[in-house]
């Protein structure tokens, strides 16, 4: 008796359909990811056991370097623009279109106001020189006297409730090897009469919690 012939398939699958989704999804998530600034400081945060996230916007960044440089920095491209506009008014220097996108573009900073102009002339390439960015200056002795990093914050604070309609959160980004008075700075002033915020987040690498 003869074997019965099982008749063949063809195996060819249309795939027009998938790259066309595949595209499509690829070009969702380019035109709506954040891509990473680049920072001008390296800060090797140190570890804990700590889960809870750090908001995705709003976030007002102060970062300290391990030889104790501050630096600022907000998340939001229009604030930064409206932060130096009220610097600019009343610090009394005068600011080009130039020099206010070139700010708009910048992260985080770390700079006197009063060499904020030049600093805005310079290329991007020479922001990471040390000898440029030597950090915003703060001055704790006397908590009824406003630092450059008091006035920053009050800055981005209008700003942001001009642009978002809301408040901005708080975020200290310290190194391991920094200090802790620098860091003990920093809080004195959040936590000044000029400024008066109590609650802020300690950024910090996530490590394993240790098991029972």
């Amino acid at each position: 008796m003869g074997k019965v012939k099982v008749p063949r398939k063809s195996t060819n699958i249309d795939m027009t359909a998938m790259c066309d989704v595949a595209f499509l999804l690829l070009t969702f998530f380019i035109l709506t990811a954040k891509f990473k600034p680049n920072e001008p400081i390296v800060v090797d945060t140190p570890s804990s056991v700590a889960d809870k996230k750090l908001p995705e916007d709003k976030v007002i960044t102060i970062s300290v370097d391990k030889k104790g440089r501050i630096f600022f920095g907000v998340d939001n491209i229009q604030v930064r623009g409206k932060i130096l506009d009220r610097a600019a008014a009343e610090k009394k220097f005068s600011v080009t279109a130039e020099q206010r996108k070139k700010f708009q573009n910048i992260a985080s900073f770390g700079v006197p106001m009063n060499e904020l102009p030049k600093f805005l002339n310079m290329d991007f390439s020479q922001h990471s020189d040390p000898n440029v960015q030597k950090g915003i200056p703060i001055d704790t002795t006397n908590k009824y006297q406003r630092s450059e990093l008091t006035e920053w914050i009050q800055y981005s604070r209008l700003a942001y409730k001009e642009v978002t309609n809301s408040a901005p959160f708080v975020a200290i980004k310290a190194d391991y090897d920094v200090n802790y008075p620098v860091v003990q700075d920093i809080i004195n002033t959040l936590q000044s009469p000029r400024v008066k915020i109590n609650k802020f987040n300690l950024i910090t690498n996530l490590e394993k919690k240790p098991q029972n």
